[in-house]
């Protein structure tokens, strides 16, 4: 203590990962944009993973890279890897924020391979079914559902994220004080890169947005993602359409305002893009629409 060298170690013994990132939920998610998703996936690793409950102090490369062998058997790359991120994060922050006197191992191992750029394009099968899924219909005899969905949110949030390429969190933010029906714009004040941006409407996503009634919240689409997230999944499930993510509308409707817009730069401010090879990856053409325009 005279020279300076000691070191509190008594924080770290005390408080176990689980501890960590249970602050974690309550002090620094609440403030990032995905907040809540995030919040769900701390939640869910908090009760399945048995590394929450080592000490601080005993956090190590060698702990740390024995789990992730163990949960690359059960997910992919990717998704280990923003596992990695995120308690890398919240370890970093009670390092320097909260006085947690521990190294971060995470910064020490290997990351796994990341997953291959999807490429799902939605057919006009795929397309037609998914729509069909998500109309309303009646109840049956026993007063459940047959098919189509209770939620109807969801088949017009579908069709304007195809019409327009928004993110979810874009689609789920966006409020009728922000979009104009006689200019054909939708401002976008907070996206994912921290810019605002303003979306160009077409003449469909225009007649989706009157047809739809007025949430007193002032939301367009007055849902939760968790809600979008479950009412998709099923959709899906219920028509066999394999391997589709709500994100890939986002790849389709890319795609197809490129056969639109030819000038990228002019596609990247419609998509809210900054790094073209980012871009590269949302833009899927099909071989045979290529092979068409080669003649």
């Amino acid at each position: 203590m005279d020279r300076g060298v000691y070191q509190d170690y008594s924080e770290a013994e005390r408080v176990t990962l689980g501890d960590i990132l249970e602050r974690y939920v309550r002090e620094i998610s609440p403030s990032k944009k995905a907040g809540s998703i995030e919040v769900i996936r701390i939640r869910k690793f908090l009760r399945d993973e048995s590394i929450c409950q080592y000490k601080a102090s005993l956090l190590s490369g060698k702990l740390i890279s024995a789990w992730r062998d163990q949960r690359l058997k059960h997910v992919s790359g990717s998704t280990v890897n923003r596992e990695l991120n995120l308690l890398s994060h919240a370890i970093n922050i009670a390092r320097k924020e909260w006085g947690i006197n521990i190294s971060n191992p995470i910064e020490m191992i290997r990351r796994p391979k990341e997953n291959r750029a999807r490429e799902h394009r939605l057919s006009p099968s795929e397309e037609e079914l998914l729509i069909s899924a998500l109309s309303e219909t009646a109840r049956a005899v026993n007063g459940k559902f047959r098919s189509g969905t209770r939620n109807n949110w969801i088949k017009p949030i579908v069709l304007f994220a195809l019409e327009t390429a928004m993110r979810r969190s874009e689609l789920l933010s966006l409020r009728w004080e922000n979009v104009n029906l006689i200019k054909r714009t939708a401002l976008l004040p907070d996206t994912k890169n921290g810019d605002s941006r303003i979306v160009p409407l077409s003449t469909k996503a225009i007649a989706i947005l009157e047809q739809l009634p007025r949430s007193i919240d002032g939301k367009v689409f007055p849902i939760t993602p968790m809600s979008l997230r479950l009412a998709f999944t099923r959709a899906c499930r219920r028509v066999g359409i394999s391997d589709l993510h709500f994100h890939d509308l986002r790849h389709e409707a890319t795609s197809r305002l490129a056969e639109k817009l030819t000038n990228i730069l002019e596609l990247s401010a419609v998509t809210g893009h900054k790094d073209l090879r980012m871009l590269k990856r949302y833009y899927h053409p099909r071989a045979e629409d290529l092979a068409l325009k080669l003649g």
